[in-house]
């Protein structure tokens, strides 16, 4: 018994561990002897044998190491979002691998026999999640050298001279399981060096830009007991407690990539905003019939994807519209002749400018649309066919376009009269902008903002008909039909026929739908959209509307061949077409 004391002493005094300043070994998982509190237990009346001797230890390693080590090849942690080079484990981490690989038996130590363990159980039992096995791509990189290079190629990394005392790296520099576990010291759970409240641990290498600031840093949520939990590895009650822990695990992870809980993306995020720790219930408006499919795609989604060319694949996540580091509940104001800011949920989200470049966080709510609107082109075909056939909404909202709403920028008047339409502010400035979310977002004002889901197609706030219903069975009236166009522009003003003569006759008596002669977002001047033919929005529908019966054209050519709308001056135009089988050769205004 004094022999094994005087080991213990010379361990302890090696590993500069004294005993005043930690919680005793005796009481942890570790204590693999007969007196052990934990589930597997040895018949050995020994503690420290399990790992030291100090006689006869390996040479391989310092520590007085009692075991063996594995000879396995382990599959590295990796990811894109990767710097640092990660090989085999190397130091520390290996005597640590030496149980919670599996590959090793509990009990086989260099100086003594093996010992027994209850329950017939020599290896780390399966089902344990501490059982790490070979495969260590869903578990916290080790074994690389964390130096001030790293935290240069890598911006979100501290740099290791600021790194807590807690927190050490080995005699090399590598960042091993040591620097996050103490295997004496369980006084913070699961053997860490320093408790990871409000992410304590995990912040004292990663500085996430925005993270002190962002709600999931702040928020004082609980989840309501309801479903299941959304923390099943978690240690404490609120968002901000968990921190980290809300969407990430160091071990055995869901994803690889990221070591997010949950191997589907979506999942991570509608673990809490299901309504059971967020107050929003997005998962109800992802099962609507219009919504973002974010359920439809897995394992596409890469946060360096360049979504400034077409060769990015087809998907849509959670985090390409939020940045779960940075997001807050903040909405800026609205600022004249500014384009929509990205509202506080959208911060730090990456996004494509107005022109074309990649930019790593988007200033306007539309530089994160375009991303998959524009040169990406996710949408495939326009829903109506146009004389003007133009995909790219980037270049559907360029200011230089004959015609265009004011998303990016806004065309001073320059005298003109505004259009008579236009409800306040749009009537007496011309400055004012528009966003993307005026008309496209949740079509219940009551519920979650955004465009994850709609009643309405194209994911719109409120109506918008596109089926053109001449000779069809009268629409709903077109009070309710155009309730997305009515938002903005005055329904008497429309049809008094101030701006067009004939609007009347087409909504109200013929029900010729807004979209037959209008384009919603703009007309390209890169796909021919010309000032004489395309102000106002005009860009003809000139094939089938959805749901439309075979042969039945909104508007064809008239009897000459001609299909095209001419600019005469202020309110006066003429087209030249057929429409509804009404020749139109031309009808002027």
């Amino acid at each position: 018994m004094t022999r094994n004391l005087c080991g213990v002493v010379a361990i302890l005094s090696l590993l500069a561990l004294p005993l005043w300043a930690s919680s005793s070994i005796v009481d942890t998982k570790h204590n693999l002897s007969v007196t052990g509190p934990g589930p597997v237990k040895s018949n050995a009346d020994e503690i420290c044998i399990f790992c030291h001797t100090p006689h006869h230890a390996s040479p391989e390693f310092p520590y007085l190491w009692n075991r063996s080590l594995s000879r396995a090849d382990y599959i590295p942690y990796s990811s894109s979002t990767l710097h640092a080079a990660v090989g085999q484990p190397t130091g520390a981490s290996k005597l640590c691998l030496s149980c919670h690989d599996g590959t090793i038996a509990l009990g086989a130590v260099l100086t003594r026999p093996e010992f027994v363990f209850d329950d017939d159980v020599r290896f780390m039992p399966e089902g344990f999640r501490s059982r790490l096995g070979t495969d260590l791509s869903d578990d916290h990189p080790i074994s690389f050298v964390y130096d001030n290079d790293l935290a240069m190629r890598n911006s979100q990394l501290r740099h290791p001279d600021s790194l807590p005392p807690e927190v050490h790296l080995d005699g090399r520099g590598e960042l091993q399981c040591t620097a996050c576990h103490d295997p004496h010291d369980n006084r913070f759970g699961k053997f860490m060096v320093m408790s990871n409240e409000y992410s304590a641990l995990c912040s004292a290498c990663h500085n996430r830009t925005g993270w002190d600031d962002s709600s999931h840093a702040l928020s004082t949520a609980t989840w309501n007991n309801q479903g299941a939990n959304p923390w099943p590895h978690a240690d404490y009650a609120t968002v901000a407690q968990n921190g980290c822990a809300n969407c990430h695990v160091s071990h055995a992870a869901g994803s690889s990539e990221r070591l997010l809980l949950y191997a589907a993306e979506e999942d991570n995020c509608l673990a809490c905003h299901s309504g059971h720790v967020a107050t929003s219930n997005i998962n109800s408006e992802l099962l609507k019939e219009f919504r973002h499919g974010v359920q439809d795609y897995f394992g596409i989604h890469d946060p360096v994807e360049d979504f400034s060319t077409d060769l990015v694949t087809q998907h849509v996540e959670c985090t390409d519209c939020h940045n779960p580091h940075q997001a807050n509940s903040a909405q800026p104001p609205t600022q004249i002749g500014q384009p929509r800011a990205a509202a506080g949920p959208t911060r730090g989200v990456s996004g494509i400018s107005l022109s074309g470049q990649q930019l790593e966080s988007a200033d306007y709510e539309y530089e994160i649309c375009f991303k998959c609107h524009a040169d990406t082109n996710f949408l495939g075909t326009q829903p109506l066919q146009r004389q003007v056939d133009q995909q790219n909404l980037r270049f559907a909202f360029d200011p230089a376009n004959p015609s265009f709403h004011p998303l990016a920028s806004f065309r001073s008047r320059a005298g003109r009269p505004a259009p008579p339409s236009l409800l306040p502010p749009y009537d007496t400035q011309d400055q004012w902008l528009i966003g993307c979310g005026d008309c496209h977002g949740n079509s219940n004002p009551n519920g979650p903002r955004g465009p994850h889901g709609s009643d309405n197609p194209y994911l719109l706030v409120k109506a918008y008909e596109t089926e053109d219903s001449f000779p069809l069975e009268p629409m709903t009236s077109e009070m309710t039909a155009y309730a997305l166009c009515y938002q903005c522009h005055d329904r008497t003003n429309v049809l008094n026929n101030n701006s067009f003569g004939a609007h009347s006759l087409h909504i109200s008596t013929h029900q010729v739908t807004c979209a037959v002669c209008h384009d919603p977002h703009g007309v390209s001047y890169r796909d021919g959209g010309t000032e004489l033919n395309n102000s106002h929005l005009i860009n003809f529908a000139t094939g089938q509307y959805p749901g439309a019966v075979a042969d039945d054209i909104i508007v064809r050519p008239d009897a000459q061949g001609r299909l095209y709308y001419e600019k005469l001056g202020t309110f006066s135009g003429q087209c030249f077409l057929n429409c509804h089988n009404v020749e139109h050769s031309p009808k002027t205004y």
